[in-house]
């Protein structure tokens, strides 16, 4: 059993960054999946449907729940996942460099995940002064 990866975030965010990750790494070695909220949807009828999603990528451990933007409605939907009963940390700002670095740690359990999420957004950020 391993911890699962749930990408809420606004439309056109989280399904390109799952492919992308999934094309660089040809398999991804955690259960992940993107749950999109589109600008024109009410969040507050979102909850049954990004906790079937939850339910899908829960592999027994608890499930990481990376959002893009922190106090915006994906992730205010996360929040609200986050008190349904399932075992999740969350993270925002999520970003590619972000991703790989989860995925290359996939043996950690839910509670060193974050750090190390919040880590690969830190260290992905670079910049090139030349």
């Amino acid at each position: 059993m391993s911890v699962g990866v749930l990408l809420i975030t606004h439309e056109g965010i989280g399904h390109a960054l799952v492919a992308v990750t999934t094309r660089l790494l040809n398999k991804l070695p955690l259960a992940c999946e993107a749950f999109e909220v589109s600008f024109d949807s009410d969040p507050s009828t979102l909850l049954p449907q990004a906790s079937t999603a939850l339910r899908r990528v829960d592999q027994g451990q608890g499930v990481l729940i990376l959002t893009d933007l922190y106090g915006a409605s994906p992730s205010n939907l996360a929040a609200r996942l986050a008190r349904i009963g399932t075992p999740v940390r969350r993270v925002s700002a999520v970003s590619l460099p972000m991703l790989m670095r989860v995925m290359n740690y996939a043996e950690l359990d839910l509670d060193e995940l974050p750090a190390v999420a919040a880590a690969g957004s830190r260290n992905g950020a670079i910049m090139d002064d030349i």
